[in-house]
């Protein structure tokens, strides 16, 4: 029998959580052949999420030159020759990563069909969250098969003119990697919601300078304020937050600034979390399952299904409201237990069998009552 070979690229740790469930989904079916292509990027965090996830990649891409542009040029032409070899019948990309917008190029050019996990995020900002929004939008334009997480996502790409026959309203994977590796890993808390630490990261290029040192500064005030709450915060290795962090953060008791943490340890610190101070988006989407109260350190979200369910609330990088917001959550109980007990508004850990379900629809039943009917 002729398999079906669906390829799936990525790169960044992030796409690896998100896509890992849908690779494994797809598995199932031995009517497929699933390739996974790794593009090169995260290095050693990138090897150590996919053993997490009992995955080994198919192709190894090199990563050639170290700015952004090298990366693009190298990438895609590999990937085109890659897809020149070898006919695929989809291409599987997730979210907004130079990674997933060269993936699907290279597959438009090839009149590859393109799926994508994660479909319709949007701010409408192009300088926020820069460059993804106008990555994620252009991704849009070319996919065949659109994997909406929730209904406003559903809802953006009708907006833009996406039939609606091309897009399925899935749920976010990211819930199904949680639970999958909760389990094969035995994550769960370790005592009182409320007695745990304050979990920070803080990453977004957009808020690079005086915002994210407005941000830091917060923590500061916060940390001093509760000498007895003890703050976590895996310190990106991007010199440009390096810098202000340690320089403001450094010498605060009650403060550890540690390395980034991989999968298990930040979905372990986050599960001990009382409180989620975050730039993220994925972050944003994982803290719910352990019902942690989020502060988000953006101007605006993609991701306002937890604002509106009552799980997170927008701050932005300003030190007045988080340090207010904060306050508030750490002195009042009701409030903060409110929103520990909303439910996980982007997914029910069954959203990557969704997905497959539609790959097998489309390449193989499909063909074969194509088949049958000629």
């Amino acid at each position: 029998m002729n398999k079906r070979i669906v390829g799936i690229v990525s790169g960044t740790r992030p796409e690896i959580i998100k896509l890992a469930p849908v690779y494994h989904a797809l598995r199932r079916y031995e009517e497929l052949c699933v390739l996974w292509v790794h593009t090169g990027q995260h290095g050693d965090m990138a090897a150590d999420m996919l053993r997490s996830f009992g995955i080994e990649p198919d192709v190894q891409l090199a990563r050639k030159g170290s700015s952004l542009e090298e990366f693009s040029l190298g990438c895609r032409s590999q990937l085109d020759a890659l897809m020149a070899t070898q006919r695929w019948d989809l291409c599987i990309v997730q979210g907004d990563t130079e990674s997933a917008f060269l993936g699907a190029l290279a597959a438009f050019y090839r009149r590859v069909p393109v799926g994508h996990v994660e479909a319709g995020l949007r701010t409408y900002n192009l300088e926020r969250p820069f460059p993804e929004e106008g990555l994620r939008q252009m991704i849009s334009r070319i996919t065949n098969m659109h994997w909406a997480p929730t209904e406003r996502a559903r809802a953006a790409l009708l907006r833009e003119g996406i039939e609606p026959e091309k897009i399925q309203m899935t749920g976010n994977t990211v819930v199904d990697a949680q639970q999958w590796i909760c389990q094969k890993h035995g994550i769960r808390r370790e005592g009182d919601p409320a007695a745990g630490h304050i979990l920070v990261t803080a990453h977004r290029r957009e808020n690079w300078g005086e915002e994210m040192e407005q941000t830091f500064h917060a923590v500061a005030d916060i940390a001093r304020a509760f000498p007895g709450k003890r703050v976590l915060f895996p310190v990106h290795l991007n010199p440009v937050v390096q810098r202000p962090a340690h320089s403001i953060l450094q010498g605060v008791d009650n403060i550890k600034l540690v390395a980034p943490l991989d999968y298990l340890g930040m979905q372990q610190a986050l599960v001990n979390a009382c409180l989620l101070l975050t730039d993220s988006g994925g972050l944003q989407e994982e803290a719910p399952t352990f019902g942690v109260p989020t502060l988000v350190l953006r101007h605006e979200t993609e991701r306002p299904e937890a604002v509106e369910a009552g799980c997170a609330r927008i701050v932005g990088p300003s030190r007045e409201a988080i340090v207010r917001e904060a306050t508030r959550l750490l002195t009042d109980s009701v409030a903060a237990d409110a929103m520990r007990k909303v439910a996980n508004p982007f997914g029910d850990g069954h959203s990557a069998r969704r997905i497959a379900q539609a790959v097998m629809t489309r390449l193989v039943v499909s063909t074969e009552a194509a088949t049958v009917a000629a």
